[in-house]
């Protein structure tokens, strides 16, 4: 394990039966008060996104905004809210999805998005790679390019890797810890 992979493994908090019975949360928040490890995490994202070639970053509701704004900020690229339905005004697109415990539907602005750029998605956690899946599919339809998906950690036993891969179709999906 690396001295980075050490620090963000230490500042993450495991919640028990949290939001229902069985579940082991990860809650990030102790690792965001940190401004060390912030500071860590918020870096090495943004290289990510200078190694992908990304022209902006997505970042997903709610936790990925969180994160992904200050990558942006890092590497001086724009940042695109991909939020839950009916939360932007003005001309969206939109795109249901199953998810862990239910379904949703998430949108993001028309406009923010070109065929000029590269996306890098930003997001805390890939579980099973619902929400993920729908917003590469969300860009596309913009018709952006996916530079690939980030995430500060990875629940491999959810599965979420193998159902992205065919719709990264070759982009990179990179998790700076895997649990």
């Amino acid at each position: 394990m690396t001295d980075i992979e050490e620090l963000l493994l230490s500042r993450i908090r495991d919640v028990a039966d949290y939001p229902e019975p069985g579940v082991m949360f990860k809650d990030i928040t102790p690792l965001l008060a940190d401004p060390a490890a912030f500071t860590v995490l918020t870096d090495a994202l943004a290289g990510i996104a200078e190694q992908t070639g990304a022209t902006k970053i997505v970042g997903l509701e709610a936790r990925g905004f969180i994160l992904g704004a200050p990558v942006a900020v890092r590497a001086g690229l724009g940042f695109i809210p991909v939020r839950k339905a009916g939360k932007l005004p003005g001309a969206t697109l939109s795109q249901a999805y199953d998810l862990e415990y239910g379904s949703a539907e998430i949108e993001v602005h028309a406009e923010d998005l070109s065929g000029a750029d590269r996306v890098l998605v930003v997001d805390d956690v890939l579980a099973t790679g619902g929400t993920a899946e729908a917003s590469i599919q969300l860009i596309r339809r913009a018709g952006a390019e996916v530079a690939g998906l980030a995430v500060l950690m990875e629940l491999g036993f959810l599965g979420g890797r193998a159902r992205l891969e065919p719709a990264l179709a070759g982009a990179p999906l990179e998790a700076l810890l895997k649990v």
